[in-house]
């Protein structure tokens, strides 16, 4: 295996988190991954993180994410030229590109599965130019439910606070992350009107706990309804024993399975919501800045 020290470390570390957690674990799929954005994981502000999700289609699976090096203008032409993902015609191939096109993308972040291979990448905005939803929804290969929900965006005091869009290239999905959300969006009955609004199912106590400890949210949107698919509510901590909900069995064995560095262990807990029900995420750093971007 031929690459630099710290892409070999980090190779080593899925190998043996994705055995613990008794996820298969292929070098075929995992390697070329790492070996394309291998400049990644030596700079100074590299960030690592492991993350599981308690619904049935993440079962068997251990995703990580890691920022790329800034010099990587465009991760989805690397994507392409190294084989990591098909070529395709839809507007998800060409997104990227158009969002770069109209708008000061800051970083990136890659997203992969030990067993599902490449799957996202992230487009960062800088804290200070957070983007318009009316912006990014005038992007000619942006889903057109962007479009649709603004009112929905409006009225919730996030049409102007966008931070990071994550594109989903197999789900062909968008997420649309939000900073600075308002403290009313966490609350109880807000919860429970954004839920009905949306027509996603209906809260749990537990949901309703940790949504009031939640520093952000985000929605997921396709190009193959008008609809907002997926709800998702995070809270970020260095320590689980203080979160207001206990932590799901299959997260545990998570926690206690994979590694970290530096002193401060950070996690990234969320609950997402779809019209069918909820589930859980947990996103662990292996390697983190103070200021890093959250993904959940």
């Amino acid at each position: 295996m031929s690459g630099n020290s710290e892409s070999v470390e980090l190779y080593s570390t899925i190998e043996e988190s994705a055995r613990l957690l008794d996820v298969p674990c292929s070098r075929d799929t995992v390697w070329p991954i790492l070996s394309t954005y291998e400049e990644a994981f030596t700079h100074p502000a590299a960030v690592v993180a492991f993350r599981v999700a308690t619904a049935l289609r993440h079962a068997g699976e251990l995703d990580c994410r890691f920022r790329t090096h800034p010099d990587v203008r465009d991760p989805y032409a690397l994507a392409l030229s190294k084989g990591l993902t098909p070529a395709t015609d839809h507007p998800v191939g060409t997104l990227l590109s158009d969002i770069h096109d109209r708008c000061f993308v800051e970083s990136h972040g890659i997203d992969f599965g030990v067993v599902g291979g490449f799957k996202k990448i992230y487009g960062a905005f800088t804290p200070d130019d957070l983007q318009e939803v009316s912006k990014l929804a005038a992007i000619p290969a942006m889903p057109r439910s962007l479009a649709e929900n603004a009112e929905f965006f409006v009225r919730h005091g996030l049409d102007d606070r966008v931070g990071v869009l994550g594109i989903d290239y197999p789900n062909r999905t968008v997420n649309v992350y939000f900073n600075d959300v308002p403290a009313e969006s966490f609350e109880p009955t807000s919860i429970h009107s954004t839920l009905a609004e949306l027509g996603m199912a209906e809260p749990t106590e537990q949901m309703l706990k940790l949504g009031g400890k939640a520093f952000g949210l985000y929605v997921t949107l396709g190009w193959d309804s008008p609809k907002i698919e997926r709800i998702c509510y995070a809270a970020a901590t260095t320590d689980l024993t203080k979160l207001p909900v206990p932590v799901e069995p299959a997260i545990e064995k998570f926690v206690q399975s994979v590694p970290y560095g530096g002193d401060d262990r950070k996690f990234v807990y969320g609950v997402a919501l779809t019209p069918h029900g909820e589930y859980y995420k947990l996103e662990s750093h292996y390697k983190w800045k103070p200021g890093a971007v959250n993904f959940i």
